[in-house]
């Protein structure tokens, strides 16, 4: 599967709408960017079923500034609309298949659970 590119107005779409979503922020004037562009192309057909995109940061300003992108390349990665992974910096591909195997592999109720308690958590710490 190809990389898609990201833009602000079908960003929620795309993320609301799959399973998995692997996002790349990058720019053109960026090496390290340019360098992880083919282990990130490679890995989008070694993972069927995965949405791999990529948003340029220097056309999409607004939606970087939104997600918090500090440096580039930064990836994210969403699961059942959640985001499970955020990181600066390129990875090695077994790294990425790595992060990737491990996101397939989580309970997602467990997650959604962990995440509710973790509210209820907030909420008393703002009662106390």
């Amino acid at each position: 599967m190809a990389t898609v590119d990201l833009r602000d107005d079908d960003f929620e779409q795309v993320v609301l709408g799959n399973d998995i979503v692997v996002i790349d922020f990058w720019a053109p004037w960026c090496g390290p960017c340019r360098s992880f562009a083919p282990v990130y192309e490679e890995a989008s057909e070694r993972h069927p079923g995965v949405v791999f995109a990529k948003v340029n940061t220097e056309e999409q300003q607004e939606l970087a500034e939104a997600c918090e992108i500090r440096s580039i390349p930064t990836l994210m990665i969403f699961r059942e609309r959640i985001l499970l992974f955020a990181q600066p910096g390129a990875l090695a591909p077994g790294d990425l298949d790595a992060v990737l195997a491990e996101v397939k592999g989580l309970d997602m109720e467990d997650v959604r659970r962990q995440i509710a308690e973790g509210e209820g958590d907030d909420e008393e710490d703002d009662e106390g």
